[in-house]
């Protein structure tokens, strides 16, 4: 999942259409089912129509039709966009493994051709890996607000870029974010209730239908493992194989289902901020230790280093550096830290560019007619279901709250949540729980111990909800073990995966590549993006999900 806000390049609309979500935690507690909550698909899917997709013929492309409404099976159909990728072999194939790669927001069509390597080599011999645009995002029945690309860039000019930090700039925030609400609404009030993370679920018991699997087997990142969870307490007896990387606690995330108004936004209650701070601070500690052939923000110790990094923010906040507002570093502080190898070199390459003065190396804009960004859908799926403060007036007390636990971070995080301030719609059929029905299989939890947007106490509180679940620590930095490899974990993942065969309790493993670790080339490409779905609707990289 990608933080509202955290960006992927400046100028534009690159600005505002930051990009993915994030997640949560608290208390466990079996809380009840909300109406409308049961098993609706069985036995009404079709068997999918897959053709080879016309811009890579090793992958295969479908369309489903679901219900808009599970409840009213014969009222208005969406449609599913859908690549797959066959088992190569050798050995038996299983059947399908479920890809979501985070978001809310993220396009499975695109982002699995962008990520299949990164799939265990035995994973990929054994299953058809298959993924999907969820409902309202990408190539399925989406949410889109404006007519064309320029009608975006057009609203998304004035908007400030990262988070707004002037009284008139707030404004500017504020009034934009509402208007996108009232464009939203105008365009399909309709589909706005119902693009769930429930209905996903929905839709994914669906598909699992139409590729004929007795069971899922599902693999989900970032938002994706909210997705997952969701499933697995809809659906628990159709669980053969879930691995959840890169947590969201759904109690958090939906406020524990309560229907009264929370105090803190989504990112807060669910410590994201105090996440994204902490892995900030291993960043500037490890690249401290290192010299600078390793890290070329290193000012020979972590405490000299962290004082550089505390002056440069306070000299862009004085002072942009052309096109580099504050704002517009910290965001891409953020969605640097999803991703150690590269990102980690590139941020620290970045940050002592604008250190000495100089505009930091940024990748050339793309060739030809921007595709539609599609930023609403992130808000369509997040601001449905997850409460969040519905008065624009507290945002400005809840940035100081999260500047004073988080720093900089803490005030991009608060704000992130304001566009759900003015949201116009809430789902019809969402799903608060219970967390833990018994499961005809345990679900794999996976998570790195300092990520800045799931942060590792979410995974902890996920899994001690979920029936029966299995923790696997990665004792590493970034979002998500999926783009911050560890041979380990894939191992752990394949066995699982493969044979049904869970990690040891209490097990860990170490990363790959240690940040910093290697001499780099100075003045390298910083993308400011990057990471898996998670991280990913506006994200960079391979993915963006987050």
């Amino acid at each position: 999942m990608r933080i509202p806000g955290s960006i992927a390049g400046r100028g534009g609309y690159a600005a505002a259409a930051l990009a993915a979500v994030i997640c949560t935690t608290l208390t466990a507690g079996q809380g009840r089912a909300a109406p409308g909550d049961g098993p609706a698909p069985s036995d009404h899917a079709a068997p999918l129509q897959w053709s080879p997709c016309p811009e890579a013929g090793e992958y295969d492309c479908a369309t489903a039709q679901v219900p808009l409404d599970y409840r009213n099976p014969g009222g208005r159909s969406v449609e599913l966009a859908l690549v797959r990728r066959k088992a190569t072999g050798p050995g038996p194939r299983i059947g399908s493994l479920f890809f979501n790669p985070g978001g809310p927001g993220a396009a499975g069509t695109e982002l699995l051709p962008a990520t299949y390597e990164a799939f265990p080599p035995e994973v990929r011999r054994r299953f058809d890996i298959v993924s999907w645009d969820p409902r309202g995002v990408g190539a399925s029945t989406a949410v889109r607000c404006f007519d064309t690309t320029d009608e975006v860039i057009a609203w998304a000019e004035p908007v400030p870029a990262g988070f707004p930090v002037s009284a008139q700039e707030r404004t500017t925030w504020v009034d934009a974010y509402a208007d996108l609400g009232r464009r939203c609404e105008k365009s399909d009030a309709e589909l706005l209730r119902y693009v769930s993370t429930a209905d996903t679920a929905r839709d994914l018991e669906r598909l699992r239908e139409a590729v004929g699997d007795r069971q899922l087997s599902y693999f989900g990142v970032s938002y994706g493992t909210l997705i997952g969870a969701t499933y697995a307490n809809l659906f628990p007896g159709n669980v053969r194989a879930m691995v959840l990387d890169g947590n969201i606690d759904p109690h958090t995330w939906l406020y524990g289902g309560s229907k009264s108004e929370p105090l803190l936004g989504t990112f807060q209650r669910d410590s994201t901020d105090l996440g994204a701070f902490a892995t900030l601070e291993q960043f500037l500690e490890l690249c401290g230790r290192a010299t600078v052939d390793r890290c070329a923000f290193s000012a020979g110790s972590p405490e000299a280093t962290r004082a550089r990094f505390t002056r440069l923010m306070q000299r862009l906040q004085d002072a942009p550096q052309d096109d580099w507002t504050y704002a517009v570093a910290v965001a891409t502080v953020h969605s640097s830290l999803y991703t150690v190898d590269p990102e980690w070199g590139e941020l620290a390459d970045a940050l002592q560019a604008l250190w000495e003065h100089r505009k930091p190396e940024e990748p050339p804009a793309p060739e030809g007619p921007l595709p539609y960004p599609g930023l609403e859908q992130i808000h369509a799926i997040r601001c449905s279901e997850s409460p969040n403060p519905r008065d624009p007036l507290r945002y400005p007390s809840l940035e100081q709250f999260g500047r004073e636990r988080a720093g900089d971070l803490g005030r991009l995080i608060a704000w992130a949540a304001e566009p759900c301030a003015t949201w116009p719609a809430a789902a019809a059929q969402p799903y608060t729980g219970p967390w833990n029905r018994p499961m005809a299989h345990p679900a794999l939890v996976v998570n790195t111990t300092y990520d800045p947007v799931t942060p590792y106490v979410q995974a902890k509180a996920l899994a001690g909800r979920l029936a029966g679940a299995r923790m696997l620590t990665l004792k590493g930095y970034g979002h998500a073990a999926f783009s911050n490899p560890s041979v380990c974990v894939e191992d752990h993942e394949t066995r699982y995966l493969v044979d049904g065969v869970l990690p040891p309790r209490g097990a860990v493993c170490t990363q790959d590549e240690q940040p910093f670790a290697t001499a780099r080339p100075r003045g390298g490409v910083h993308t400011g993006g990057g990471g898996t779905a998670g991280v990913t609707t506006g994200g960079g990289g391979t993915s963006g999900a987050g």
